[in-house]
Parts: C-alpha cells; sequence; structure tokens
C-alpha cells in the first residue's frame, strides 16, 4: 500500500471518529485512535508517523520490540498500546516497552505487573478485557468476574484506567459495549477500549475513549 492511500485512510478514519462523535448523545471527552500496526513494518508505519500519528498498537510483545524501539529513536513522542493477550513472561518486556496495556484479564497477571513496574519505574496505564461475549477461545474475564479483578488490581494500587472488549464477529456489538459501558460506570472507570474497524463507530456511540483501528488504514495484515 503506498504512503499517499496510507495517508488518505488515516484522514478518512480521523474524520468518520469525528462524525460520530457529532451525532452520538453521550460520546466520551475523546476518542483516541489508536491504529494497529501487527504485521506491518516500518515502510507501512512512517507514513502515518510522517502525517503526524504517534498513537499505535501491537499484539505481540516480540513483534513490537523488533521495530519499535529504532522508530522511537526518530519520533520520541510516539504512544504504543499493547492490544493482544499477554502471556506473564512476557510482562517485563510488555512493562518495558509499551505505555497502555490493554489485555489484564487475571489476577496471576497483575501480581506479575505490579512487581515489573516496581522494578523498572515504569507505570504503563492498563484496561481490564472482558469477555463479554464469554467465548472460550477468546481471551479476558467474564463479564461476572469482572468486578474481583478490577477490586484486587485497585487492592494492588495498579494504574487501572479502563476496560476493553472484543464482542463476538457474528452478534451484533452494541449490547457489548453497552455492557462494557456499564461495568466501568459502576466502578468509576473513565476510559473504554472498544471499536475496530468495522464496528468503531457504534463504540463512539456507547462511550468509546479508544477505538483500534488497522485494517481501515493499513490494509490487511502482510503476514500470518
Amino acid at each position: 500500500m503506498s504512503a499517499e492511500t496510507i495517508n488518505e485512510n488515516l484522514s478518512a478514519i480521523v474524520a468518520r471518529i469525528d462524525a460520530a462523535r457529532k451525532v452520538a448523545i453521550r460520546p466520551a471527552a475523546f476518542t483516541t485512535l489508536v491504529a494497529v500496526t501487527k504485521t506491518h513494518g516500518r515502510d507501512v508505519i512512517e507514513p502515518a508517523l510522517i502525517a503526524g500519528h504517534r498513537v499505535f498498537g501491537e499484539n505481540r510483545v516480540q513483534e513490537a520490540q523488533g521495530k519499535w524501539p529504532a522508530l522511537r529513536r526518530v519520533y520520541d513522542d510516539i504512544e504504543l498500546h499493547l492490544i493482544g493477550p499477554l502471556q506473564s513472561n512476557k510482562a517485563k518486556e510488555a512493562v518495558g516497552l509499551f505505555d497502555a496495556i490493554h489485555t489484564l484479564d487475571r489476577a496471576k497477571l497483575a501480581d506479575v505487573l505490579r512487581g515489573e513496574m516496581d522494578k523498572q519505574g515504569r507505570n504503563p496505564f492498563l484496561f481490564i478485557q472482558v469477555n463479554t461475549g464469554e467465548e472460550p477461545q477468546k481471551a479476558g474475564v467474564p463479564p461476572r468476574e469482572a468486578d474481583q479483578l478490577i477490586g484486587y488490581a485497585r487492592k494492588l494500587g495498579l494504574p487501572l484506567k479502563g476496560l476493553m472488549c472484543i464482542p463476538p464477529a457474528d452478534e451484533a456489538p452494541a449490547p457489548h459495549f453497552a455492557l462494557l459501558q456499564k461495568i466501568a460506570a459502576e466502578h468509576d472507570l473513565p476510559l473504554l477500549s472498544m471499536g475496530m474497524s468495522d464496528d468503531f463507530e457504534t463504540a463512539i456511540r456507547f462511550g468509546a475513549t479508544h477505538v483500534r483501528v488497522g485494517s481501515a488504514i493499513f490494509g490487511e495484515r502482510t503476514n500470518p
């Protein structure tokens, strides 16, 4: 995909976010576009950086380690979000690299993140991933257990700021976004990471503060 096309796609998504916010009854105070660059290399990412975009998302710690440190040496104001599942044995690297982690989903991971943040003196802000569809193949805490994990994360003093979800692909997303919004409101959590390329406008109607858009900007994944 050409740099020109990436810039056009990025501008179009930003315009759609703005339009969705204008028609939403109660949008969030802001909606941040997390441009998802999983499997894409520097040649695809850099046009968005040159255009001024600075907030990006990656699914895998190891992949992110391979490309973002070099980019940060040129663009030192990048904000990098981990949006894929995090294994406990990758927590050290995740805390060292990312500014936000969207996929806290279990007490053990909360413990490990607390320890790594103390060691490194870095405090990426956190979202708890809620498996709103209770899909067995998908990461995330079931909605009925979200209260317990939120309370535990707060007991540890973690920088918990919000919730994240990925609705089932074969269901209407609105009820899932509404459920996430409800849980967040009950716990006074200000951030909602929800909505991707196909449904981010719906997510904005339900108060999304972070939408995760990849293919609509950068095209389909370049690697398996």
